[in-house]
């Protein structure tokens, strides 16, 4: 069975941090590279950030260069994003999402799994 499920949403205060947190099967890990995306009401889902399977190489969103952090732990198949500095335009809620490949991806036909989310709210 397929799972990916986020964790670590909530409400914060600009320029604080959070740090989103997604437990993902085996299957859905391992070989994989990860990635996430965040969808803000009445707006399209738009890419955040991925690392490839090796972990070597990762890639932001212009918007989060900088201020966010992605990273995995292999032995827990579980992948992070750190937040800092979050602004009101970073409310959304936030997706992980599982590569077809092991290279990082910036568009949705690069990832065959989802979660269901976690929401992000941002107050200024």
């Amino acid at each position: 069975q397929v799972q990916l499920v986020e964790s670590g949403g909530g409400l914060v205060q600009a320029g604080n941090s959070l740090r989103l947190s997604c437990a993902v099967s085996a299957r859905a890990f391992s070989g994989r590279a990860m990635g996430w995306f965040r969808q803000a009401p009445g707006k399209e889902r738009e890419f955040v950030a991925a690392i490839s399977w090796s972990g070597f190489t990762t890639d932001y969103a212009d918007s989060v260069k900088g201020r966010f952090t992605i990273s995995k732990f292999n032995a827990k198949n579980t992948v992070y994003l750190q937040m800092n500095s979050l602004k009101p335009d970073d409310a959304a809620v936030y997706y992980c999402a599982a590569g077809k490949g092991t290279v990082v991806g910036r568009n949705f036909y690069e990832y065959d799994y989802w979660g269901q989310g976690t929401q992000v709210t941002v107050s200024s």
